[in-house]
């Protein structure tokens, strides 16, 4: 009877914190959510030109594991564009990445990069876009794929929030924080 209790009570506890994290977290956002909340977002537009972004890590523990600054430039050809991105980390790391970008008209977003996994799917809805993919971390930072969910939420002032998890296993093992904003002329 005791084993059926904690048997019982480990069911319900995981069954809380499955639907906790469906229902009430970062995960349960949906495009839809946000429609007609705000100015829309454009990714032709406000990802367009040069735009400083400047942004924090944190690891597993909560705890700020890297901060960096970048700069990226926008280019786009009707609903094809790329993203180019240079990272400069407090480690004095730096990174270039690109993003290759593609827009349905309905919304849809489909993204590539070297260091992706697949394809990225999103979407945009009023004043925020997701996007989903599978990220390959460098070798030096161990190769592992994760498992990223990439919020941006455009703010009044044309200002970019932008707020991304990396998931292993379904278990949060890092998160992103950043700003993007038109970079001011030299």
């Amino acid at each position: 009877m005791d084993v059926l209790l904690v048997l019982l009570g480990a069911a319900l506890t995981l069954a809380l914190l499955t639907a906790r994290s469906r229902l009430l977290s970062f995960r349960a956002q949906r495009p839809e959510d946000y429609a007609g909340k705000g100015p829309d977002f454009d990714l032709r537009r406000h990802l367009s030109g040069p735009i400083l972004c400047e942004g924090v890590i944190y690891g597993p523990t909560g705890r700020v594991a890297s901060r960096f600054v970048a700069d990226m430039e926008g280019r786009w050809d009707g609903n094809t564009g790329t993203l180019a991105e240079r990272f400069r980390y407090d480690s004095g790391r730096v990174q270039d990445r690109q993003w290759r970008l593609t827009l349905g008209n309905d919304g849809a977003i489909r993204a590539e990069a070297d260091d992706l996994v697949g394809t990225g799917r999103g979407m945009q809805s009023g004043p925020t876009v997701v996007l989903n993919y599978r990220i390959r971390l460098p070798a030096e930072a161990g190769g592992h794929v994760l498992d990223t969910t990439d919020w941006m939420y455009l703010m009044e002032n044309g200002a970019i929030m932008n707020r991304s998890q990396f998931r292993k296993y379904g278990i949060t093992v890092a998160e992103l924080v950043a700003t993007m904003r038109p970079k001011e002329p030299a």
